[in-house]
């Protein structure tokens, strides 16, 4: 069962997104918060597998709340989904810098949602597809994610490992870069849990991020 807190200011929001995910049979939805502190302290006390921050709240923002709920400092970090209505908004470029794992706009399909939440309970990330090319595009031209360069990062990861990163950069799963290597899927997940500090990010996504920033693959060009 996948263990799920919902965080956001708007009373219809939560209303909606619990009635939506407390339907499925593999989604407990353990706690709801009307604001970015609520949301710390029921995480804190309820241990969810999956967080769904709205970017903007009272008290501490999407931001925050993601930098507290995925620190290095918890013995059990939480993996962030932020719902936003401002698809190329800063806060999602912060949000990405404090370790969220996924980006979905509020006006997102329900399957869509309901699909995020799996992906990243089983340790995948996710972007809303209008925003993935604009918001690492975004990211390459204009922020600094951190401070392995691409030269340093080739030095650090292994061949297997170097492999790992260009198929996530192609938006493969582990199940499908599992059998595209023809490894096993907790292979897969063994190199990422490796790979990730190695290049000083906290995330899936902000691997994808490092590896376009760096050139280690070519960045998508506006259509």
């Amino acid at each position: 069962m996948i263990r799920v807190l919902i965080a956001d200011d708007q009373y219809l929001v939560r209303a909606g997104l619990a009635a939506l995910l407390g339907a499925e049979d593999d989604i407990d939805v353990v706690g709801v918060a009307s604001d970015g502190q609520e949301a710390i302290a029921l995480s804190n006390e309820l241990q969810p597998d999956v967080a769904c921050v709205d970017i903007r709240m009272p008290e501490r923002d999407g931001i925050s709340v993601t930098r507290e709920l995925c620190g290095t400092h918890r013995e059990s970090p939480v993996t962030v989904l932020i719902l936003t209505t401002f698809d190329l908004d800063d806060y999602v470029f912060g949000a990405l810098e404090a370790g969220a794992s996924g980006f979905l706009l509020k006006d997102s399909p329900p399957g869509q949602i309901i699909h995020a939440i799996r992906r990243l309970a089983s340790g995948e990330g996710t972007l809303d597809t209008s925003l993935t090319r604009r918001v690492i595009r975004e990211f390459v031209n204009r922020r600094k994610l951190q401070p392995v360069t691409g030269d340093r990062g080739a030095d650090l990861l292994t061949g297997r490992e170097r492999d790992i990163l260009l198929l996530l950069a192609e938006g493969m799963s582990n199940e499908e870069i599992a059998a595209e290597l023809i490894v096993e899927v907790s292979t897969v997940k063994s190199h990422l849990a490796r790979m990730l500090p190695k290049l000083g990010v906290r995330s899936r996504l902000q691997a994808v991020v490092w590896a376009y920033q760096n050139r280690i693959v070519t960045v998508p060009q506006a259509p």
